[in-house]
């Protein structure tokens, strides 16, 4: 054999490694009826306040999971671990840098997330990824990185129920944010990170959605149509502004907090929130401005509509 053929027969060698483990390693979506076998079932309500872990970064905050609490009532408890645009990856791998760690979990409710979600303490985990999902997707191994916590939790305790947390893209998105939310759900959060836990062995306990987006997005659609109701004109009235009235096109305000809350109160505990409060507290325990009494009927409204429609929610129509 000439030094030239083993040359080429062993850079073959290596292609074919390669496209092995690329095939391998590329996450797979299960089919159709394996999928809706997965959901098929609704989730048991639980009979009483639940315990929740919170896992994400600036579009989880501090606010919303307190108001979850306030909605849920005497008893339930939370903890959390957040970052700036912080990936699953970046809080599961400890050499990996979590920008803004400090500010973010400088709060009673921190508890370190490996720690926390190994323990098996909680009935619920609820895990979200960063946007650009794109991004995260291409860049940062979503799906691996979902079935990992998701399989710490069910490892820890089989009674504990894993979320993923539907979120939403910037208002300012050049391909149109209601575009994004009406597309992302099925083409990113579920074939491209959602589903190949199922295909990785999750199908026994599947990992269930909350799917904020969605709620956001028919509300949205619901108002504008209106032309407004008490005080939401339209989707930029749930989001943030600076001092200086510049909105902020990504992080939500009292307002868009609470619509999420409710998305969160009626998945967790599958439960119909109408005729929750509407006037409650932030975290730091101030009162955060409330929708008016018609637009918090139709959020509750519209989060009940979403949840029992959307079956990877577990919450029965």
């Amino acid at each position: 054999m000439t030094l030239r053929l083993l040359v080429v027969l062993i850079a073959a060698a290596l292609l074919l490694a390669g496209s092995v483990w690329w095939y391998m390693s590329k996450p797979r979506t299960p089919g159709a009826a394996s999928v809706a076998a997965a959901y098929d079932t609704p989730l048991t309500p639980p009979p009483g306040p639940i315990t929740v872990y919170h896992l994400g970064h600036s579009l989880v905050g501090r606010d919303m999971p307190a108001m979850l609490a306030q909605l849920a009532g005497p008893g339930h408890r939370y903890a959390l671990q957040l970052g700036w645009g912080t990936t699953l990856k970046q809080h599961w791998e400890p050499d990996l840098e979590i920008n803004g760690f400090e500010a973010e979990n400088d709060t009673p409710q921190f508890r370190p997330a490996r720690v926390a979600i190994g323990s098996g303490e909680y009935d619920a985990v609820v895990l979200t990824e960063m946007v650009e999902l794109r991004d995260a997707i291409k860049y940062h191994d979503s799906a691996r990185y979902l079935s990992q916590w998701a399989d710490l939790a069910r490892q820890a305790a089989p009674e504990t129920r894993v979320y993923l947390y539907e979120t939403w893209h910037r208002l300012d998105d050049p391909e149109g944010w209601l575009d994004r939310l009406d597309r992302d759900l099925e083409d990113l959060w579920e074939n491209k990170v959602l589903l190949p836990d199922l295909a990785g062995g999750g199908a026994a306990r599947p990992i269930h959605v909350i799917p904020a987006g969605q709620v956001m997005a028919a509300f949205v659609r619901a108002v504008e149509a209106a032309g407004g109701l008490d005080n939401i004109a339209s989707r930029d009235d749930l989001f943030r502004r600076d001092e200086a009235g510049k909105r902020d096109d990504i992080h939500l305000n009292d307002l868009g907090h609470y619509l999420v809350a409710l998305t969160h109160y009626a998945v967790l505990y599958g439960r119909n929130p109408q005729g929750l409060p509407r006037q409650l507290v932030r975290a730091d325990g101030t009162a955060a401005t409330a929708p008016g009494a018609d637009s918090a009927r139709l959020m509750q409204r519209i989060v009940w509509q979403v949840v029992t429609t959307y079956p990877k929610t577990g919450v029965a129509p």
